[in-house]
């Protein structure tokens, strides 16, 4: 293995357990249902995950490679009419704090703002029962996030732009069961300031299909499966491919429910069922407040 791999290879993992940064657009059950024109949203995030399992090529190289990230997303959106298709533009900003131990203790911790993301979702279907639902999404991530290259940990901010292009589609089995299936892929420019060496990080398109089954308790509340497939997005540092694609399989279990006609709360629990490359996901706690107006 070269220098450069010894040296940076952790490092590039470690970005593997951050849905903010290396990982494709995992959306909640539902996120793709269209409200009416004039529907606002304001939505609070906050995710807990951890890990000690840490992966290289598919090998389990450390169980005490301890990684614990808390990390909080503010998102906006408003849906409109235009030229008869409802849009949805939005932004989301990442915030939070990544804490390391074990066989990490010596690198440093992080905390910061992350890249600003804008996505518009274009809905182009027009079902008037709202029952079905298609639309795609162009995401944009706009490197405005804290970054530092003496750092160990850029947690947040990655000094490169990124474009994902998802699709996503809503349809009901029955009464009661809702079935959304989704798919993305991520395109990532250079960061040409790669750790304190000033190093150019390239990264090849990471792909993701994902689906969610809803059962409908009532119309307020409901409960979720949710299983998604990420693959892809090897790196290159200064020319060198890293042999670092992604395979990871994760799964979740949600409960939604409307506690007032304009208020929602979600709460995700799950984890990694499968990784090839970087420190496994034990548990992931996600919880969403959600404002209609």
């Amino acid at each position: 293995m070269s220098k450069i791999k010894i040296n940076l290879k952790l490092l590039v993992l470690l970005l593997a357990l951050m849905s903010v940064k290396t990982a494709a657009i995992t959306v909640d059950a539902g996120d793709y249902t269209r409200l009416p024109d004039g529907t606002n949203l304001a939505v609070l995030y906050m995710q807990r995950t951890n890990g000690s399992e840490l992966y290289i090529d598919d090998n389990k190289v450390s169980s005490n490679a301890d990684l614990k990230a808390n990390v909080g997303i503010v998102r906006g959106v408003r849906f409109i009419d235009w030229g008869g298709l409802t849009i949805a533009p939005q932004f989301l900003l990442p915030f939070g704090t990544v804490d390391t131990g074990g066989d990490l203790s010596a690198l440093d911790s992080a905390n910061g703002v992350g890249d600003l993301i804008i996505n518009p979702t274009i809905h182009l279907m027009q079902d008037p029962e709202r029952k079905k639902s298609f639309a795609v999404t162009p995401w944009l991530y706009v490197p405005t996030g804290d970054y530092n290259r003496n750092k160990d940990i850029n947690a947040f901010g990655e000094n490169r732009w990124k474009l994902a292009l998802q699709m996503g589609y809503i349809a009901p089995i029955s009464d009661k069961w809702t079935a959304d299936v989704l798919a993305d892929v991520m395109f990532f420019g250079d960061n040409d300031d790669y750790t304190s060496d000033g190093l150019t990080l390239k990264q090849e398109p990471l792909y993701e299909v994902q689906g969610h089954l809803r059962y409908n308790i009532s119309p307020k509340t409901y409960i979720a499966g949710s299983a998604s497939y990420i693959w892809g997005g090897e790196t290159e540092i200064e020319g060198e491919k890293q042999s670092d694609k992604q395979k990871r399989t994760k799964i979740l279990i949600t409960l939604g429910h409307f506690v007032t006609p304009t208020w929602q709360i979600l709460v995700s629990y799950g984890e990694d069922a499968e990784l090839k490359e970087g420190i496994a996901e034990e548990s992931r706690l996600n919880m969403r407040l959600l404002k209609v107006f």
